[in-house]
């Protein structure tokens, strides 16, 4: 049902569109000759009464109307609202089509998997994709009318080769609220289990789920439509800025002061504005339900008749056969070219190589700069595992890193008193007095200890941070950007990893 003219536009020149408007079938024309006619007739009673049957007084009162609307009807947002109200329109129509299921993957599925050419197993392969068509019709006896006409009744799609008594008594004998289109794919399911323990399928697939929740997604594209209240408002919109048009543009007499000069008895702007305004309206009529009956709806009883004869020609028809394997025409060839007609010699092109191919290089800038050179076996990598190997063995200071002391041999803080305050409190919170009381004289831990560990842990994450970065100024300058760039992730790990550890080993 779907009008394609896809043929004639296959090359653009002179007149391919133009050609097209002389097309009567699925046409504007065809969709809104009634609504304009009633437009153009409304239109001329109008004038006729102003030109020759109004009195002069009753005249001034119509130019006051009519003047009145064409200054007010461009407060219409139709173009708006309208413009929005397609697009929706238009990407609903699309995904209704991609939803469609296709039984072609389902079937090469079921001829490569259910193996067997004796009766059952052709009667098992035959039998599922029989059951998916049966519930492609059950869903769309639902959904579209013009499958409903065709099948109005269980009784027609068993007549058909659907399905059979038995099968028609089953379904009519399920008591559901519920569409029942799910059914014949659960039958699908349990052939295919029964398939498998008989040894039929050593693969597993699972089309079977893929094909019903596409039929599921149709089935919610007819339950949920576009809003209604957006529906109204759009046809509100153009069928009254079309209303105040039949007033506001009507020709008023030049001797009163008006801005008309020429009387054209025919609105031909107006005229045309409303087959652009209308005609995009009736476009939108025409596909938010493309299961309808229209010109431009899916012709999905070809689809039917289709989807049958291609699964039982998968499934039974073509069940493993395939030609004479022979070697093909260009068995010993590896370049080789294919031929073409003297119609299509005009169209042969080289192969694109990519858009970059012809950039060249100057030779002075195709010399690769020279790296920076590292000592054998000395990166930075491992200078800093090193470091990390010498403090886990210690649990004290680094080896090979001076620390600061003070002149009386004591370690010199670098924690201002307002910071060592705060971590006193913290560490009379964690470490109380009567719990440090109870260990003996020789684990004794004092808070002075605790303050040196933290004194410790604070100049080892600087100086250890400060000798990694030498080692990167000395070694590879490069490295020294970028050991910035992490620099506050090597003090976080150091708070939270370095510290815990050197305290727990003054309290050991």
């Amino acid at each position: 049902m779907t009008i394609t003219y896809t043929a004639s536009v296959a090359t653009s020149h002179f007149g391919t569109f133009i050609k097209l408007l002389a097309r009567w079938r699925g046409s504007i024309y065809k969709l809104m000759w009634r609504e304009l006619v009633i437009f153009i007739l409304a239109y001329y009673a109008l004038s006729l009464v102003y030109r020759f049957a109004l009195p002069p007084d009753h005249k001034r009162t119509f130019e006051k109307v009519a003047l009145y609307c064409e200054g007010y009807n461009n407060l219409i947002p139709v173009a708006f609202v309208l413009g929005f109200y397609v697009t929706i329109i238009l990407t609903r129509w699309w995904d209704q089509f991609n939803i469609i299921p296709w039984p072609d993957r389902f079937a090469v599925f079921v001829t490569a998997n259910v193996h067997g050419h004796d009766d059952r197993g052709r009667l098992m392969r035959r039998s599922i994709m029989r059951y998916c068509c049966l519930s492609f019709v059950f869903t769309f006896r639902s959904i579209c009318t013009v499958v409903k006409k065709r099948f109005p009744t269980l009784d027609h799609v068993t007549e058909a080769g659907f399905m059979n008594k038995d099968e028609q008594k089953i379904i009519e004998g399920i008591e559901t609220p519920h569409n029942k289109y799910f059914v014949p794919l659960v039958w699908a399911t349990s052939l295919i289990s029964r398939a498998r323990k008989e040894g039929r399928i050593q693969d597993d697939f699972a089309e079977v789920n893929q094909f019903r929740g596409q039929l599921g997604s149709l089935f919610n594209y007819d339950w949920i439509s576009v809003p209604l209240v957006y529906t109204q408002t759009v046809t509100l919109s153009v069928y009254t800025f079309f209303l105040s048009c039949l007033m506001g543009r009507q020709f008023l007499e030049p001797d009163q002061g008006f801005k008309h000069r020429v009387d054209i008895y025919f609105p031909v702007f107006t005229v045309l504005q409303f087959i652009f305004y209308m005609g995009w309206l009736k476009v939108a009529e025409s596909l938010i339900n493309p299961f309808g009956e229209d010109d431009e709806d899916f012709d999905i009883n070809s689809l039917i008749d289709r989807n049958l004869q291609v699964s039982y020609l998968i499934v039974d028809g073509m069940h493993l056969e395939h030609p004479q394997l022979i070697k093909d025409q260009y068995w010993d060839d590896v370049d080789f070219e294919l031929p073409y007609t003297a119609a299509s010699e005009q169209f042969k092109t080289e192969p694109h190589k990519g858009s970059a191919v012809d950039i060249s290089v100057k030779e002075k800038d195709s010399e690769f700069m020279p790296l920076p050179s590292l000592p054998e076996n000395q990166t930075l990598f491992s200078t800093f595992v090193e470091e990390g190997k010498n403090i886990m063995e210690d649990r004290s200071t680094p080896k090979n890193i001076p620390l600061p002391m003070q002149s009386d041999g004591s370690l010199q803080s670098r924690i201002s008193p307002r910071a060592y305050s705060k971590k006193s409190s913290v560490q009379e919170k964690h470490f109380p007095q009567r719990q440090v009381s109870n260990m003996s004289a020789s684990t004794t831990c004092t808070r002075s200890d605790l303050h040196n560990s933290q004194q410790i842990s604070t100049v080892w994450s600087q100086s250890t941070l400060a000798h990694i970065l030498d080692v990167a100024e000395t070694e590879h300058r490069g490295c020294r950007k970028t050991l910035r760039i992490y620099l506050p992730c090597l003090t976080w790990m150091t708070k939270m990893v370095i510290q815990p550890v050197l305290k727990w080993n003054v309290l050991k």
